[in-house]
This record gives C-alpha cells, sequence and structure tokens, in this order.
C-alpha cells in the first residue's frame, strides 16, 4: 500500500513539472565547438533524458558482458550443488531403506558434484557398512577424522565399529577422546559411562554418571543408583577393612533399603573386628522390613562358634523386632531345628503354613527335618520333600539378562558380566542361604586377645561364614 502510494505522488510531481514547463516554453540558445543551438526549454530536456537513458542502457550491457562469464560459472556450480545434494538425499534414503547398491551408487555422485564435502563421507561409510564392507568404512571414518567439522561424527563410527567386533579396550578409548572432545555430548558420556561399569571401572564411572545425568543422558535416580552400587563394587573388593566399611557405609545412605548394601556394610565392619556394629546393622535393617535371608546368614556367620541353642535364642531378639514377616519365623524354625527345639520350629511352621503364605520349597524342606527329626517319621518326611519338588523355587539374585542365579549378590553378574542386572525372585535352581545345621559350622581365626566382644578378624575379602545346611532328603538316605 506505501509503494502503491509512493509511486501516485512521483507521478504527480513528475505531471506537475510537464505541466510548468509546458506553460512557461522558454528558449535555450548556445554555441558550441561552431555550433549555434537555440531550442526549446521542453525539447532540451528530453533530449537530455533520452541520453540519460541510452547510457543506463548502455552501462548494463557492458556489465552483463563483462559479468557473463563469471555469473555462468556460478550457475553451473549451483546446477552442481543441487544435483550433489539430490544424490545425497536419495543415498541416505536407500541406507534407511537398506538398498547397499544404490546408496553406494549416490554416494559416488555426490562426491563428485559436491567435492567431498563431510556428509558425502558419512554417506560413504554408511553405504560401505550396509554393504558388509567394515574395512572401507573404517577408512571413511578415519578419513573424517581429519576435518574438525567430521571428526566427532568420525569418531562415534569407529566407536561402533569397536563395539561391534567386541574390542572394548579400542571402544573405551575413543568414547573416553569423544566425551572429551565433546562435553556436552549425552550419547557420548552415555557410552562412556556403560563401558566403564562393564569394564569394572568404579571411581571414573562414578564421575561419568554424574556428567550424563547433568547431560539429562540418564535419570538422577539412575546416577544415584549407579554410585551407590559402584560404591559396593568397591567395598567389596577392597582388602583394607577400614576402607571397605566406609564405602559400604556411603552406599547405605545412598540406598538404605537395598539388601546388598547392609550386607556388605555389615561383612565389612566384621571383617574389621566390629561384631556390635555388624549385629546393629542387620538387626536395624531387619526392623526396617528387610528380613531377607543374606542378611540372616550373615547374622548367623557372625558369631561361627556359638552353641545352636544360643543361636536360637539370638535369632528370636532378631526376629522379635519383625515377627510377622515370613523370613522371621523361617529363620526361627531353621535354628530352632539346628537347636533340636522342635516345638518351636513347629510352631513357626505350623504358623506359616496355616496363614495362607504359599508353600515355598524351603518351607517344605524344613518340615521334613522336623518330622525326621521329632518324631523320626521319615514317610511323612518323603511327603514333605516330595511337595518341596514341586512347589515354587527358593528365591536367588536373578540376573535379568542371562536368567542365571545366584545366592549372593554382585555388582555385575559372574555369569555375564552385566552390570546391575540381579533382582531376588523366585527360580528352581539356587536355594536360599541356610541359617544353621545339625553340621558343625566352619570356625573362623581365634578373636584377638584383649578385644572384647568382637569377632575375630577374618582375612580380607572373605565375608561371614553360614553354616552349611544338612537337607533332610540326605538324612533320609
Amino acid at each position: 500500500m506505501a509503494r502503491t502510494i509512493f509511486f501516485f505522488v512521483k507521478l504527480a510531481i513528475l505531471v506537475a513539472a510537464a505541466v510548468w514547463i509546458a506553460n512557461n516554453p522558454g528558449t535555450v540558445v548556445f554555441d558550441w565547438q561552431g555550433w549555434h543551438v537555440e531550442t526549446k526549454l521542453g525539447v532540451l530536456l528530453a533530449a537530455v533524458l533520452i541520453l540519460m537513458v541510452l547510457a543506463a542502457l548502455i552501462y548494463r550491457f557492458w556489465g552483463f558482458i563483462a559479468r557473463g562469464p563469471r555469473a555462468m560459472a556460478r550457475a553451473r556450480e549451483e546446477k552442481r550443488r543441487l544435483k550433489g545434494y539430490r544424490a545425497l538425499t536419495q543415498g541416505m534414503v536407500a541406507v534407511a531403506a537398506g538398498d547397499a547398491e544404490e546408496a553406494k551408487r549416490q554416494a559416488r555422485i555426490a562426491h563428485g558434484m559436491l567435492s567431498a564435502p563431510p556428509l558425502t563421507l558419512l554417506l560413504a561409510a554408511q553405504a560401505a557398512q550396509l554393504s558388509g564392507d567394515e574395512t572401507a568404512a573404517a577408512r571413511y571414518f578415519t578419513a573424517m577424522l581429519k576435518n574438525p567439522e567430521t571428526a566427532f561424527l568420525g569418531m562415534r563410527g569407529l566407536l561402533n565399529q569397536a563395539l561391534a567386533r567386541g574390542d572394548r579396550t579400542e571402544a573405551l578409548r575413543l568414547a573416553g577422546e569423544a566425551h572429551a572432545d565433546r562435553p556436552e555430548a549425552g550419547w557420548a558420556a552415555k557410552a562412556l559411562l556403560d563401558l566403564e561399569l562393564e569394564e569394572g571401572r568404579w571411581a571414573p564411572a562414578r564421575k561419568t554418571a554424574r556428567a550424563a545425568a547433568k547431560l539429562k543422558a540418564i535419570t538422577p535416580e539412575s546416577a544415584r543408583r549407579i554410585e551407590a552400587v559402584t560404591l559396593l563394587a568397591e567395598a567389596e573388593a577392597e582388602r583394607e577393612a577400614v576402607r571397605a566399611f566406609g564405602l559400604a557405609k556411603e552406599a547405605a545412605k545412598l540406598l538404605p533399603d537395598f539388601v546388598p548394601a547392609v550386607a556388605i556394610e555389615a561383612k565389612a565392619a566384621f571383617r574389621g573386628g566390629r561384631l556390635r556394629d555388624a549385629e546393629k546393622l542387620v538387626e536395624k535393617a531387619w526392623a526396617r522390613g528387610l528380613a531377607h535371608p543374606n542378611l540372616a546368614a550373615i547374622y548367623a556367620g557372625l558369631k561361627p562358634d556359638e552353641a545352636p541353642v544360643d543361636r536360637a535364642r539370638r535369632f528370636e531378639k532378631l526376629a522379635a523386632t519383625r515377627p510377622e514377616a515370613a523370613e522371621s519365623r523361617l529363620a526361627l524354625a531353621e535354628t530352632a531345628l539346628a537347636a533340636g527345639l522342635w516345638g518351636q520350629a513347629r510352631h513357626e511352621l505350623d504358623a506359616l503354613l496355616a496363614g495362607g503364605t504359599p508353600g515355598s520349597a524351603r518351607l517344605y524342606r524344613l518340615m521334613a527335618r522336623l518330622e525326621e527329626g521329632e518324631r523320626n517319621d521319615l514317610a511323612a518326611a518323603r511327603r514333605w520333600l516330595l511337595q518341596a519338588t514341586e512347589a515354587p523355587g527358593d528365591p536367588a539374585w536373578i540376573c535379568a539378562r542371562c536368567n542365571s542365579g545366584q545366592a549372593e549378590w554382585s555388582a555385575r553378574c559372574p555369569a555375564c558380566g552385566a552390570f546391575d542386572t540381579q533382582s531376588w525372585r523366585e527360580t528352581a535352581r539356587t536355594a536360599a542361604p541356610a541359617l544353621a545345621s545339625s553340621e558343625p559350622p566352619r570356625a573362623l581365626p581365634a578373636a584377638p586377645t584383649g578385644a572384647p566382644e568382637t569377632a575375630p578378624a577374618a582375612p580380607a575379602g572373605t565375608p561371614p561364614p553360614v553354616a552349611p545346611s544338612v537337607d533332610a532328603a540326605r538324612l533320609i538316605t
């Protein structure tokens, strides 16, 4: 609208000037180079205007002649560029569609048209990978490292190749370089974290986990758990008892309701000769609702040389903090059986059977031991053992990746090496740890002289012993 108004304003000015000149037609006379010119003012102005138009046309024509070759070269280059980017697009589509031959053909066209820009190398590498030529792909990725714009992409490609062929050392190196080069890249931090956890580099993994959480590559909850689990892994491997206890205590603060954290902290306290501290750790955890066979096994092993009756009485104190828990009743029944307290064992086992709790193989095996030990009723014991074979398996720490079971938790699955994949659930393959038995427990070295109420210091890395169980089936046979 404004341009239209401005046009009409200019037109009005020109019309007004023309009318003014027509109303005032003066005469112009001049002599030049022997020429005598006499004309009207309007004619002179028209002649000047025509000359100006001719000059402008001649200037534009000359400019077209002078700039023509360069303009034509730019047009050709633009046409090549458009053709190259069209080939690049079609090549990416071919890669997505899995057409290796078409991807390689379009990569060659794009490389020739675009003078090997970064994206053509990437397309060529992807086409080579798609056709199974990992050597050519590695060559392209390595070439990308020479260009600052593509070095990061090349590093990622080489990292993926190293992971695919199982070269964890090379993959860890490349992931570290990628994270150092681009600390703001979430995928680099996550890749480095996964490799550090897989290789058991616990301290660097905690640092990387914090960086990955800041980049939102993992959640803050995941970073917190990774820190706690790596601390537990270090505590288990630590030979020095005081440092192991400190690491486990720090992990337990991060995951206070995680049974392995309490178990490892109690083991570390026991290794350092702090028997009462270890007992308190288990008792407090049990009172918080962490009634678990692993904790019961540790609690039993804290005093390996005590009499079975004393152990049963000590477990009464532990179970009193959570009397309604099924594990409390099972632990009491097991220690009572070992001490020959048949009435107490039957009371606890009958309560479990009558309480609506689904029967487990462990419960039925204890009933078999009770029938054999109290009444010497081998027929009843066999019936309970038969039920044990048909019942759900005893819980264990089951790996979510390989489905292998272990009685003791570990940061990495012993079977497949996966990090923090174990959960406590039923299995038919691994029995829960036993608390006591009719066989004498394995003894630890004697307690240090003059150390009141302290457990003997076990060798570094040795957990509290657990008395082996004698299954009723073996006693029957």
